[in-house]
This record gives C-alpha cells, structure tokens and sequence, in this order.
C-alpha cells in the first residue's frame, strides 16, 4: 500500500494538471489531443497538439476533449488520462495509484460517473472526486475546516465556481458554464462584428493574455494581431485596445459579478460579515484578466485579493486534499458512492 502512488488532477477544459505526492505539480500541459481521423491514432498529446490547434490538415483533429468543465468525449478523455498518468507512473500500474479529480460544483450524477470511469479506465485503485470550489480553497491557503466564512471565485477555462465555505463545505454556490474559451470566443464574435475580420481562438486567446481587460484603471494596452478580411478573404493585420476587450469581455463579467451578487444574497449574516472582513479570494486563470479584482470589489464593496498562484490552486488544493483523507472523507465522493 506504501509503494501507491497518490495522484490529483485538475481535469480541466484549457489545463490538465497533476499533482504527485512528496512531488507538488509534476505535468502542467492544455487539455487538447490530435488524432489522425483515418486509422483513430493519437499523434500529440498536451503542449505538441495544441501547436496544431487550427493548422491542421484535414485528416488530422486537434480537439479539447472537455466542454464546460465536464467530459465532452469520454474515449479521448480517457486517452489523454492515460498518457499523462502513465509519464508520473513510471512501472506501468504495477501498483495502482490513488487518484483525486476535480471536478466542477454543479456537474450531474452522470457525468461524475463519467469522471471515476475514466480513472478507473486508467487504473486507478481508489477515485475520490473533490469540487473545485473547496479544491481551490484549499490550494489558496483558506482555513476551510474553520467556522469562519470565507469565499472563493474560481475562474477556469471551462466554468466560474462561486461559493461561501464554512466547516468544510460549502454554504452557498453557484456554477457558471462561463470561462476562459468564453472570453476567448466573446473577442473573436466582436472582431468579426466590428471590424469584418475573422481571427482563431488561439489569436483570441492571446489577445486576451497580453491586453485583455475587465476594468481600465491606467493607460489603455494595444496589440497588434493578424486575421482574414471577411470580404476580400486576405491576411489583414489590425491593432486593437484594451479598451476594446472590455467592451468584448462585458456581457460574460456582467454575468459573473451577478452571481458574486446572488451568492452573497444567500449567505447567511454571521458569514456575510466574516467575508466582509477578510475579503474575496480570486483564483484560476481567468482571475488573471487585468482589473478584475478591482472590478468585482467595485461591485460588492468587498475586498477580493487573487490568489498567489491563481493557475495551480485547485491541483495543488486536490494534492492536499488526497493527503488529507481521512479528515476530508466527509466532503468528497469516492467510486463506492456513485
């Protein structure tokens, strides 16, 4: 039982993450795999297939197996599992690991069943799966066994998790299917809107890294792009602003802040006060867009600070947690309850 490798994975819609026992995070790769549609034959996994995203011919698929924080395609999930896993275990399974996977908050029976099935696939010996909410917490540095409120806003690729935890779990959340690719495909629908121009989402994406905004508080950025004219069909370079992505970004930011608003609605006063006190913790990428914190502090008149590693939070928070277990049993689901 000693020699079981221990595993967390942060399964998610951009990023899969992996966190060892003794090691921290030991594979940080994009969720995207490339298959030759002839012959169904992996040929990249991780950082080599997302080079591919949008270059491909036409027999080969660059595609992210996730969708909104939850398995889109379960046999290409399973693939990708199976090839990250493998490079941590070493010896071919001999002896099987113990895995935790995160998973979003609001995801249903059947896809959580998907979930400890992929694992299972893989050759884990005992799944426990772990919200991302409480993951992310963890990962922060929060005190969530405590009876103090403390509240987390978790932005990911895929889905935004809010939630007020207290004693180990949580009070109050919600789960937005909005994230990082939604921001991604906001820019690349108000490019095409505003300028007839039509841009990849890896373009988008970038953009978005290197000038994306959700509040100015300074001197607006600009970044020079390149795309395809909608009505000549040529390359055409165009510089756009920061401004301009808060424009792009607004409806989904809109969207967040309302469900902030709701949860702290719901948030029963004696916790209400304590997050008053110690403020909001922003983590996952999408924490990372410029004025962010600013904004949603503007909105509730609460403090919100980003996490110190925002990107690693909820795999480091997973790898805690799956060293934790027999404190944590309450609040997480293994194979044997689904």
């Amino acid at each position: 039982m000693g020699l079981s490798k221990k595993i967390g994975i942060d399964l998610g819609t951009a990023n899969i993450l992996i966190y060892e026992k003794g090691k921290g995070i030991v594979i940080q790769e994009p969720s995207v795999v490339a298959i030759d549609k002839n012959n169904d034959k992996v040929l990249a996994v991780g950082k080599e297939a997302r080079r591919m995203l949008g270059r491909t011919p036409g027999n080969i698929i660059a595609t992210r197996p996730l969708k909104d924080g939850v398995i889109a395609d379960f046999e290409v999930t399973e693939l990708m599992l199976k090839h990250f896993i493998s490079k941590v275990v070493k010896q071919r399974f001999l002896f099987k690991p113990t895995i935790m996977i995160c998973i979003p908050e609001g995801i249903t029976g059947v896809e959580k069943r998907a979930v400890m099935d992929a694992a299972s696939q893989v050759g884990s010996r005992n799944t426990y799966l772990i919200e991302e909410p409480l993951a992310a917490a963890i990962g922060s540095g929060l005190k969530i066994e405590e009876p103090d409120g403390s509240m987390i806003i978790d932005i990911g690729g895929g889905t935004t998790e809010i939630a007020v935890i207290s004693m180990g779990g949580i009070v109050v959340s919600e789960s937005l299917r909005i994230g990082g690719d939604k921001f991604d495909e906001a820019l690349v629908r108000y490019i095409r809107n505003k300028y007839n121009m039509v841009i990849g989402e890896k373009t988008a994406e970038e953009v978005k890294m290197e000038i994306g905004s959700a509040w100015i508080d300074g001197e607006s950025r600009e970044y020079e792009m390149r795309g395809r004219n909608l009505m000549t069909g040529m390359p055409k370079n165009l510089t756009i602003s920061s401004m301009e992505t808060v424009e792009a970004f607004k409806e989904n930011i809109t969207t967040i802040i309302e469900s902030v608003r709701h949860v702290l609605e719901q948030t029963p006063p004696e916790l209400s006060s304590d997050i008053m006190d110690k403020g909001v913790v922003l983590t996952g990428g999408g924490s990372l867009l410029h004025g962010l914190d600013t904004l949603i502090s503007k909105e509730t008149q609460i403090p919100v600070f980003p996490a110190e590693s925002p990107l690693s939070c909820v795999a480091e928070g997973t790898g805690i947690a799956l060293e934790e277990l027999e404190n944590l049993k309450d609040i997480l689901t293994s194979s044997d309850m689904l």
